[in-house]
């Protein structure tokens, strides 16, 4: 059993960024940073020897339409440091006007993958990303479809075969 608790992150990231802000659910912390400091914490969260937060497992977004918050959309990485066995999920909050947000490409390489996915799937735009293009969908596929305003039968093609019947 690790001799680090949550309370070892909460304490870590406060002492370097303490405007930021944390919830804990089901026992597994999140961080809550605006997005001018996003860079500078991956970093931290990285390189720090006690965290040392090496593994970046997976990045999303979550879609907040009608919810009445702002900003409309969160970026998530999801993160695990081998050395102390804990997790981490940081949280960035995106508005629909201004959708750029730091590559961590340079922090995590496994960012590169997963950062096209969240650009077509949500329409995040990394910047500094080395090679942000789509990933899944075809070159033409219009809109975002993880998106809560993108209709859930998809648009174009089928509606057009669905009228025909």
């Amino acid at each position: 059993m690790s001799k680090y608790t949550n309370d070892t992150i909460k304490e870590r990231i406060s002492g370097k960024f303490p405007e930021a802000q944390f919830e804990a659910y089901q026992g597994q912390l999140a961080c809550i940073i605006a997005k001018e400091k996003f860079l500078p914490l991956a970093q931290f969260l990285k390189k720090d020897k006690t965290l040392s937060f090496d593994y970046l497992t997976d990045m999303t977004g979550v879609d907040y339409l009608k919810m009445d918050r702002e900003p409309r959309f969160d970026l998530v990485l999801h993160l695990f440091s081998f050395k102390i066995n804990l997790r981490l999920r940081v949280k960035v909050g995106v508005g629909e006007d201004d959708m750029d947000v730091p590559s961590m490409t340079q922090v995590w390489k496994a960012a590169h993958w997963l950062e096209r996915e969240a650009f077509e799937m949500f329409g995040f735009n990394f910047t500094g990303h080395p090679d942000l293009r789509r990933l899944l969908l075809p070159d033409i596929f219009d809109g975002y479809p993880m998106r809560k305003d993108y209709p859930l039968r998809g648009r174009g093609e089928r509606d057009v075969i669905l009228d025909m019947k």
